[in-house]
C-alpha cells in the first residue's frame, strides 16, 4: 500500500493527477479494488460574507506533509484501504484555483466515501495551513475554517 502526499506551490490539473495516478495504480492493484472516491477543493470568491479577490495559503514545510502522511496513514488502516492521494497548494490563488485533491482506492464504496470524506475533514483542522485572504478593500488573516 502507498500513500502519495505532495504540496504544491504551483498550479495543478486534480483530474489529470489523478488519471494519472489511476494509471499507476493498475499496474500494482489491477482487480483488487471496487471503489475510488476523490474530493477537489476550489478557492471561493467569498468567505464570511465579503468579496475575496485572491489568498495566501502558507504551511510549515515538513511538518505539513508529516502531518497529511499521517492523516491518510490513519484511514488506510481504520478503513482498509487500497492506496491514497493527497495534493494540496500552497502560495498565491486566485478564485477557481484547485487547492486540494483527496482520492482513496478500497475494495467497497461505504469504505472509500467515509475515508474521503474524513482525510478532508481532518485535513482542514489538523494540518499546519494558514490563510491570508485578499479583499476589495485589504486583507485578512483567516482565523477559522469553515464547516463541511
Amino acid at each position: 500500500m502507498a500513500v502519495r502526499i505532495e504540496i504544491r506551490e504551483h498550479g495543478f490539473e486534480p483530474l489529470a493527477e489523478l488519471a494519472a495516478h489511476q494509471q499507476a495504480l493498475d499496474a500494482r492493484l489491477a482487480g483488487r479494488y471496487g471503489a475510488t472516491a476523490s474530493f477537489i477543493g476550489t478557492m471561493r470568491d467569498h468567505n464570511e460574507g465579503d468579496d475575496v479577490r485572491g489568498m495566501r495559503l502558507e504551511h510549515y514545510p515538513g511538518m505539513t506533509e508529516r502531518e497529511l502522511a499521517r492523516l491518510a496513514e490513519e484511514a488506510v488502516e481504520r478503513w482498509s484501504l487500497l492506496d491514497a492521494l493527497v495534493i494540496h497548494r500552497v502560495g498565491e490563488l486566485l478564485p477557481n484555483d484547485p487547492i486540494v485533491l483527496v482520492a482513496v482506492w478500497s475494495a467497497h464504496r461505504g469504505a472509500a466515501f467515509d475515508a474521503c470524506r474524513w482525510i478532508m475533514e481532518a485535513l482542514k483542522s489538523r494540518a499546519p495551513f494558514w490563510k491570508h485572504e485578499t479583499l476589495p478593500d485589504g486583507s485578512r488573516w483567516v482565523a477559522k475554517n469553515t464547516t463541511g
